[in-house]
């Protein structure tokens, strides 16, 4: 098995040097990332607080010793990557802003593997009008209506017998 210092490869481009990432960076920066969100100390209503890239580093340090990864030079972007990348589907699945094409038209036929996790943590970010709700408070109104529909069923059920 290849070390993540030998699978992360640099390129040069017209801009300077770019990181490519790799699966097992992402799902350890995803994961980091959520548990910086649940631990809290760097939460700022719907942000992160300054220095939560260091703290990042940091954990992904321990994670994946040997990938390198620098707060500013390669999490900063990822990271922008990433809820950029959430938003497009989170935008699509809501049924708003579809008329993107060419940004929405990558996860048409691919999944985003990472959306509960980042939902859980930027849906309030998105959610700015009178009637925002999250996705745990949507799951909780389905699950309200579903018990008043069964209870409906059950008193129709009285009447018919």
């Amino acid at each position: 098995m290849l070390s993540f210092s030998q699978s992360s490869v640099s390129f040069q481009n017209s801009r300077g040097t770019k990181r490519k990432w790799v699966p097992e960076e992402d799902v350890a920066l995803v994961a980091c990332i959520v548990d910086l969100y649940n631990v809290g100390t760097y939460n700022a209503d719907t942000r992160f607080k300054t220095g939560y890239l260091n703290e990042l580093e940091r954990m992904l340090e321990k994670v994946l010793p040997h990938a390198i990864l620098k707060a500013k030079l390669n999490l900063e972007s990822m990271i922008r990557t990433l809820k950029r990348d959430w938003a497009i589907v989170y935008d699509m699945l809501r049924g708003k802003d579809n008329s993107s094409q060419k940004a929405s038209g990558q996860f048409r036929y691919h999944s985003f593997l990472y959306y509960d996790k980042l939902t859980s943590i930027y849906a309030k970010d998105r959610a700015t009008r009178k009637d925002a709700q999250t996705a745990a408070d949507i799951v909780e109104e389905i699950d309200a209506e579903d018990v008043a529909t069964a209870n409906n069923l059950e008193k129709g059920n009285n009447y018919i017998r």
